[in-house]
């Protein structure tokens, strides 16, 4: 059984390594906090998110079974599912990666008609915060309908953290782009050594192992 907080208070991290940190540094120690265990800026998605079409879509995506995805993303997120809270904050990098899956919660809150305070802690690669913002469910599922279903360009985009991080996101995967063209000009290097040079130089972006070694692949199969 889950525990609610006399406040009803949610914290969504980004991922398995921030909850890892926060549990290990006791960070909101007492605190219910939950991680989102996706990588929405890779790959296809749905437009009815956490429904049974987005689950089957991403977990294509992700190589992994529906039941699998469910235990990884879906399990940890039941609290959200489940209970209504008085205030929700989300704790994020700045990065690419980050911005998009926050995107995706802003945007399933505002499907589901939530109403209360939502704040959001952005955080450095330390996990330590640099900087916040208050937010209410309003235009975010328009937003990630427009730059995740569509691929297309909003005329705004706030807060600033989330419109550099659409702004790559909706480049970075193009054959000009900056990845992309280091990729190409360094066909020389071994699938791990070029990984390596691109998790070290394209920190902006947030993008792991899995989704640099597929770009990699897709470039070299393409010469």
């Amino acid at each position: 059984m889950f525990e609610i907080s006399p406040n009803r208070k949610l914290h969504i991290l980004n991922g398995q390594e921030m909850y890892r940190h926060f549990t290990k540094t006791q960070f909101l120690e007492n605190e219910l906090k939950i991680p989102f265990n996706e990588a929405m800026c890779f790959g296809n998605t749905s437009d009815d998110i956490f429904s049974n079409e987005f689950a089957e879509i991403r977990s294509k995506f992700h190589h992994v079974t529906l039941d699998e995805y469910t235990e990884i993303t879906l399990k940890p997120l039941q609290p959200l599912f489940n209970y209504e809270f008085e205030s929700i904050e989300l704790w994020f990098d700045a990065d690419m990666f980050c911005q998009i899956n926050y995107l995706t919660i802003l945007a399933w809150l505002e499907q589901t008609n939530h109403q209360s305070t939502i704040t959001l802690h952005i955080v450095d690669d330390q996990f330590e915060p640099i900087e916040n913002y208050s937010l209410e469910a309003q235009g975010y599922y328009e937003l990630y309908k427009q730059v995740l279903i569509h691929k297309t360009s909003p005329e705004t985009i706030d807060p600033p953290p989330l419109k550099k991080g659409v702004q790559l996101y909706l480049n970075y995967l193009k054959d000009d782009s900056d990845i992309m063209q280091y990729i190409q000009q360094n066909q020389h290097l071994t699938e791990n050594e070029l990984l390596m040079e691109l998790l070290n130089n394209f920190k902006e972006y947030g993008l792991g192992d899995l989704q640099y070694l597929d770009m990699i692949k897709k470039s070299r199969l393409s010469l």
